[in-house]
């Protein structure tokens, strides 16, 4: 049925930056669509997942790149227990983040478990962690995704010239590629970024699958350790570490930490589920798990087993050495070459999508909770929160500009954040657990989750101090400090506003005489509105007030308003000399309510244009006199408007007649 008021409502007509927005965008959702902007486990697991299993592509790489200078061949031995050890603490924290997905439903992470647990200003620990990590994780994932095409390239025919010199230009139009596909919302960025990550899996079991295939029958061959490019070859050494001290061991468990990266990702987007949304977040995060367990493994294994060593410039990759060596060459080996590697750069650069899921919900949670500012928890056009989402691609985009997009510098910032969240997340479901006197073995996982996740963190910002990670443990306490600091003035300005008065005294008047001045620049038909408005509020007294700072101008106005018939409102001219209009006005309502009985309301003209020219051609004073006259208590400034586009299509309307 039609809303009978609908016919007595004028056209608005839209302005031209909304419909700009709809045309990129598409048509806006209503709220009540935010029911069907869920995730199915399989396009979830597409989704939230593509972050962490894109990990698989430079993990194994980056342990190497520290292994392999100081420990020479020996490294691709030692390359075993690390990766071990990294399945390990992944145990641990997928049996961890099983606990929060079942018990805090709500997306957020382990921000929501820091702030339930420990309070909310301890919680701000893991929500610069989160923060940070998003930030970092669409500059590694987009790197690293533009690093796979341009290994395609090293490793596929003669006549390569290089495209090194595009690595950042194509880095960073991923970035915004990806913005936009988040700002359509949720279901269309999960249609357009589930597949690659299916794909990413089967190119790997294919990898791995073929490699075990020539492995077992000897077939498989080994790279060259001396080729030029390569990470320089250290000297293998005796003892149990080949020669790496335990310090360059750590350094590359570190290093392989960036593996597990994307891990949080599912308990920050739980919301994004279908119901019943604990169960269904936690069978994708077991097959997650299961999925990165097996490729980091088949990975680092296939690198033991080939000897696929680290360029200094990161090109080629070590998947794109191991996938050229176990296809070999000719047109199917570089078909093979060519599928992997073209579905290592869609993962990486879907799992920099991840964050823009993850990012937004976070900031949304933490500014509900007056941490950050309170524009981050409204949704957009369709149904996204637009200005998480912009700010993260802001950030995203300087970090890449300063590394040069750099892997290997950006991983350097990157576990600290990841793992101060694992830590608060784990630490948090021991305080729920032992607090609600559930000692089992569940309190012991997460307690033991919390002390590895501290130690990797202890560990990774000793170990890449001087190589970046100072840079977040010097933001990490600026950040909750920030954090606090906006939630002390969120505090302070509602404690001021909320102070509430009598309603009984609050309706007594307070003022004797009510005056109304209408500031005048010129005559024209927006101002006779404002004085028909003013008649309109039945005040003690209507007068129209012009400022003079232009001496000819004030005496046309005058002159002008002596002819004016039907009016009894005088026109005072007001000295302005020093041209200062805003001190003007403020010390003519100053000295007119001085008495604290007198009310006087400023009625200020606005003539508004549809053109957007018009924004060039005529300035606007309401908004600043408001400002200038706010501490005066008895002084409100109201704006009238006057459309100025309709009054010239009228006037062409009967011209034409």
């Amino acid at each position: 049925m039609a809303d009978p008021d609908a016919t007595l409502s004028p056209p608005i007509r839209d302005r031209l930056a909304y419909r700009v927005k709809c045309r990129l965008l598409g048509p806006p959702l209503v709220t009540e669509q935010l029911s069907q902007e869920k995730l199915s486990n399989p396009m979830a697991l597409g989704v939230l997942a593509s972050d962490c299993i894109s990990s698989t592509a430079y993990g194994s790489e980056e342990m190497l790149r520290i292994l392999v200078p100081v420990a020479g061949a020996a490294a691709f031995t030692l390359l075993m227990p690390v990766t071990g050890a990294i399945l390990l603490v992944l145990l641990l924290l997928t049996l961890s983040y099983r606990d929060v997905v079942s018990v805090y439903t709500r997306a957020g992470g382990s921000y929501v478990v820091a702030r339930e647990n420990f309070g909310p200003r301890i919680a701000q620990i893991a929500a610069v962690a989160l923060l940070v990590d998003y930030i970092v994780t669409v500059a590694v994932q987009t790197a690293a995704g533009t690093d796979a095409l341009i290994s395609l390239a090293h490793l596929t025919g003669e006549g390569y010239t290089g495209i090194d010199h595009l690595k950042l230009p194509i880095t960073a139009a991923v970035v915004v590629l990806l913005m936009y596909g988040n700002l359509r919302g949720i279901r269309e960025a999960g249609r357009a970024f589930a597949a690659p990550a299916y794909l990413f899996m089967l190119a790997v079991a294919l990898l791995l699958v073929v490699g075990l295939v020539r492995a077992l029958d000897g077939g498989l061959p080994h790279a060259d350790l001396h080729a030029p490019g390569v990470v320089p070859l250290g000297r293998e050494g005796d003892g149990w570490l080949y020669g790496a001290s335990l310090f360059m061991v750590l350094r590359a468990f570190a290093n392989g930490g960036s593996s597990l990266t994307g891990l949080e990702a599912i308990s920050n987007g739980v919301s994004a589920f279908r119901p019943p949304q604990g169960v269904n977040a936690r069978r994708t995060l077991t097959v997650m798990s299961c999925v990165l367990g097996i490729m980091v493994l088949g990975v680092s294994a296939l690198a033991h087993y080939t000897h696929a060593v680290p360029y200094v410039d990161g090109n080629p990759t070590v998947v794109a050495q191991e996938a050229h060596l176990v296809f070999g060459d000719g047109r199917v080996g570089t078909a093979g070459l060519a599928f992997v590697q073209l579905a290592t750069a869609l993962i990486l650069y879907t799992g920099a999508n991840t964050p823009f899921t993850g990012f937004p919900f976070l900031a949304s949670f933490v500014a509900e909770d007056r941490f950050l500012p309170r524009k981050l928890t409204r949704r957009g056009h369709r149904l996204a929160f637009s200005s998480g989402i912009i700010s993260l691609t802001v950030v995203a985009l300087a970090l890449l500009l300063v590394t040069g997009a750099n892997v290997d510098k950006l991983v350097a910032l990157y576990a600290i954040g990841v793992f101060t969240g694992f830590t608060m997340a784990a630490a948090g479901m021991t305080a729920h657990y032992w607090r609600r006197r559930e000692r089992g073995w569940r309190t012991g996982v997460n307690l033991v989750a919390a002390v590895v996740s501290a130690l990797v963190v202890v560990v990774f910002a000793i170990t890449k101090f001087t190589e970046g990670a100072w840079l977040v443990v010097v933001v990490f306490p600026i950040g909750v400090w920030a954090l606090i600091r906006i939630n002390r003035e969120y505090r302070e300005e509602a404690a001021a506003l909320e102070t509430m008065p009598p309603l009984t005294e609050a309706a007594e008047p307070r003022w004797r005489r009510h005056l109304v001045y209408v500031l005048l620049d010129v005559l024209d038909l927006a101002a006779v509105k404002a004085l028909r408005y003013a008649h309109e509020l039945r005040p003690d007294e209507v007068r129209a007030v012009h400022f003079v700072i232009d001496e000819a101008r004030a005496r046309r106005l005058a002159a002008r308003w002596e002819e004016l018939p039907g009016t009894d409102v005088p026109l005072e001219l007001v000295d302005c000399p020093d041209r200062r209009l805003r001190h003007a006005v403020a010390a003519l309502a100053a000295r007119d309510t001085a008495d604290g009985t007198t009310a006087l309301t400023l009625l200020v003209p606005r003539r508004t244009y549809a053109r957007p020219l018009a924004a060039v051609l005529h300035t606007d004073s309401g908004d600043e006199l408001a400002k200038t006259l706010q501490h005066l208590p008895n002084v409100a400034v109201t704006v009238v408007p006057f459309d100025v586009t309709a009054a010239m299509a009228r006037l062409r309307t009967s011209a034409l007649r």
